[in-house]
């Protein structure tokens, strides 16, 4: 079947002006927000551009379009609100369709009795977001990327949202889920609060990027809007004085909304004024019913200040909170002034994440002199152990190939040392294009599960190649 064949029958599915063909659509569509690529596109690095971008406006039209694609073998890529910072949705092949979800966002209303709502996998979390506070609810997920990411998008990428560490991340927010597989099999996974069924099968889409069908709507947990915050901040000497205070505080049982841990690096612009130089910063975060916030608030006090930390009032969470998603506006910027900037989130157990954050950031300063800025934060907690967000400013020089040299060498010794100490390689952004060739050192020969699930699934192999799993 020849070029105009296929787009002769798509047009069939989804209406001519659901085919889109122009160079604007098709470029636009052929990137996500790759930290790589954005630095790259100012020394003149140009997208591989896919056949085409068809949007569906419901689930049995993504059917027919899987279903036919799967028949002729046809490479597929799902497209959400592009906010994967990966590579996970970049065309790798010309003749690449690629399907943009955003026509998928209708929203029911929130079930009141059961605390749920159920929306098509193309709806903006901010729409969402909106709709259950103007019915008196909260979702509680709420991603850097709030204003761009689709409810979809978020499931197949495993994703995390900055209060997780009281309300959970994607994999406790989804109750159920509508997938269609590769061949065009429409599955429904129902939506219970829990299932002794066999493995459970919402977990086959989440994380999956893409690569083993594509999400069409889901059902998500809501909470009642919190009636009071309670906020308090904490200077520490070093890194592994705040995490060993958020230990003792995970320790306890109490789940705060937010618990975080800024480096000495990260305080001095934000946070200086509250702090000594070469200070780390804690910053706590409790919602919900003021009694219970108000304990949280006395627990927190007391192991934070037993354990060498010094209030600092609550005005630098307030600082936070304000300007928590203000570095998504910047790559941009950076970019034309020569600079590349990426971030890295890595986890561990308590008695590993201080010496995978200590030795990676040692070994990049050390061994790769264009780093001008690395430093981390912990931002998820658990009773077991946390994450590290690392952040990256380098100055490559101007070069595509020397910029991929730079950035490769920052992403190998942060895999290495978090492997090496026995960490997690991936927290929340997934796995995409960029983390593929770790994941084998990640799995082991659980890759080989993977694989067999993949192969299954999608035994032609169109779906999102290079995602998540190489390629072979």
């Amino acid at each position: 079947m020849n070029k105009d064949q296929i787009i002769a029958r798509l047009k069939d599915f989804v209406g001519a002006d659901n085919v889109l063909l122009d160079e604007s659509s098709r470029k636009q569509k052929a990137v996500d927000l790759y930290a790589l690529r954005l630095y790259q596109k100012h020394l003149g690095w140009q997208p591989v551009m896919p056949m085409l971008v068809i949007r569906p406006g419901n689930t049995g039209e993504v059917s027919e379009i899987l279903a036919f694609a799967n028949e002729n073998k046809l490479r597929i890529i799902p497209y959400g609100g592009g906010s994967g910072v990966l590579a996970g949705a970049e065309t790798i092949y010309e003749d690449t369709i690629v399907i943009d979800l955003s026509r998928l966002n209708t929203i029911q209303d929130v079930h009141d009795q059961d605390l749920n709502i159920t929306c098509g996998a193309g709806t903006r979390i901010k729409d969402l977001e909106a709709r259950v506070n103007s019915q008196g609810y909260v979702l509680g997920h709420y991603p850097q990327s709030m204003d761009q990411a689709q409810m979809g998008g978020l499931v197949a990428t495993r994703s995390i949202g900055q209060f997780s560490t009281g309300y959970g991340g994607i994999e406790d927010f989804l109750l159920g889920l509508e997938a269609v597989l590769p061949n065009g099999e429409v599955v429904k996974v129902k939506a219970n609060p829990r299932t002794a069924c066999g493995p459970d099968l919402k977990h086959v889409f989440l994380g999956s990027e893409g690569t083993f069908g594509i999400v069409t709507e889901v059902t998500v947990k809501v909470f009642p809007q919190p009636e009071n915050r309670w906020k308090g901040s904490y200077r520490v000497r070093t890194m592994d004085e705040g995490l060993e205070i958020i230990r003792l505080v995970m320790r306890t049982g109490i789940k705060p909304s937010v618990i975080r841990l800024h480096d000495w690096l990260e305080c001095e612009k934000p946070y200086g004024a509250f702090m000594e130089e070469g200070e780390s910063l804690l910053i706590f975060l409790s919602e919900g019913r003021k009694d219970v916030t108000d304990l949280h608030g006395q627990i927190i006090e007391k192991i934070a200040l037993d354990n060498g930390g010094i209030a600092a009032g609550p005005k630098p969470v307030d600082i936070w909170f304000t300007h928590r998603n203000d570095a998504a506006d910047e790559y941009e910027q950076y970019g034309s002034q020569g600079i590349m900037v990426d971030t890295i989130e890595v986890s561990g157990n308590w008695s590993q994440i201080a010496d995978i954050y200590n030795k990676t950031v040692e070994r990049v300063y050390y061994e790769v002199p264009e780093v001008l800025f690395f430093s981390g934060h912990s931002s998820h907690s658990y009773m077991n152990g946390t994450n590290i967000y690392f952040q990256l400013g380098a100055f490559p020089p101007p070069d595509i190939a020397e910029a991929k040299r730079v950035y490769d060498q920052v992403w190998d010794i942060t895999m290495e040392s978090t492997l090496e100490h026995g960490g997690a390689i991936a927290h929340h952004h997934g796995i995409g294009k960029q983390r593929v060739k770790y994941l084998p050192g990640e799995l082991g020969n659980g890759i080989d599960i993977l694989r067999a699930v993949k192969d299954g699934l999608d035994p032609q192999g169109i779906m999102n190649p290079g995602a998540l799993l190489a390629e072979k």
